[in-house]
């Protein structure tokens, strides 16, 4: 629950700006939101209230579609609180601390290093201390880098810096519209794709092979990957779990898996 004393909400040049320990931004009003849609700057996604329609909202609509950023419909109140004000005008933008790159960007990364590819592919990790841990993790192992869904999935925020440790600076995140599409097209280009899941095969297994241009599949951190996109990935692997706990986070599962690859790939 947000208490008055939880965050402290800064009013400058029509953005109100809400922060927290966790020092996540917020553009709020119609104004605001569009202003920074016009600049190109990232913004993780959008929320408008259901009890609100107009020229603006829909112009708004409008330029996220566009710009293939995620809107989500909520109540009226849930703006109010995150707010902590009734002046948000129906709109509230969440901005992210970083720009997205594109999947190219990911694979022309791996061709100027001149290394087989490592990708990690992130399905609804809709966690921000997840996706950060996952973000560190990949850059420590020397990953080129991770991809992300356009929805549901936690945007680049503070939260995601923060947890990354400084790892989201140097590491490529490519949002895209579609996984199965994304994981199709990495197939076609010769990437083996895993996918993280309890049903798969125990990683350390000898006929795993860990080697060559990779992709790991990482899933929700209660769901596990999708169906649809389960079923595209060449391969599953898991990680056994010999206590009475059922599963392990989504970030320490991937963390080993991630390692397991690199040591594969004489790190």
């Amino acid at each position: 629950m947000l208490t008055k004393s939880s965050f402290i909400v800064h009013i400058k040049r029509g953005k109100i700006l809400r922060e927290d320990n966790k020092k996540d931004e917020l553009i709020v009003g119609k104004n605001s939101v569009i202003e920074t849609l016009s600049t190109g700057r990232a913004i993780g996604s959008i929320m408008i209230s259901k009890s609100h329609s107009s020229k603006r909202i829909r112009e708004i609509i409008f330029l996220a579609s566009k710009a293939k950023i995620p809107i989500k419909m909520v109540e009226n109140k849930k703006l109010s609180l995150l707010c902590q004000s009734d002046k948000h005008q129906g709109v509230v933008a969440l901005a992210s601390a970083k720009n997205y790159n594109s999947l190219q960007d990911i694979l022309d990364y791996a061709k100027l290093k001149n290394e087989p590819e490592f990708i990690v592919i992130c399905d609804c990790i809709e966690d921000p201390h997840n996706l950060g841990a996952i973000i560190r993790t990949s850059e420590c192992v020397g990953a080129h880098g991770v991809i992300v869904p356009q929805r549901r999935s936690a945007a680049l925020s503070a939260t995601v810096r923060k947890t990354s440790a400084g790892a989201l600076e140097h590491t490529m995140v490519a949002r895209v519209t579609n996984l199965v599409t994304t994981v199709n097209e990495l197939k076609r280009r010769g990437i083996f794709v895993y996918g993280a899941d309890m049903c798969g095969k125990a990683f350390w297994k000898k006929w795993v092979n860990l080697s060559g241009p990779i992709a790991l599949v990482v899933g929700n951190e209660g769901r596990g990957i999708k169906k649809l996109l389960k079923e595209q990935c060449d391969d599953l692997l898991s990680v056994p779990i010999n206590g009475k706990t059922q599963s392990l986070n989504a970030s320490v599962a991937c963390g080993i898996l991630l390692y397991e690859i690199a040591r594969s790939r004489n790190f």
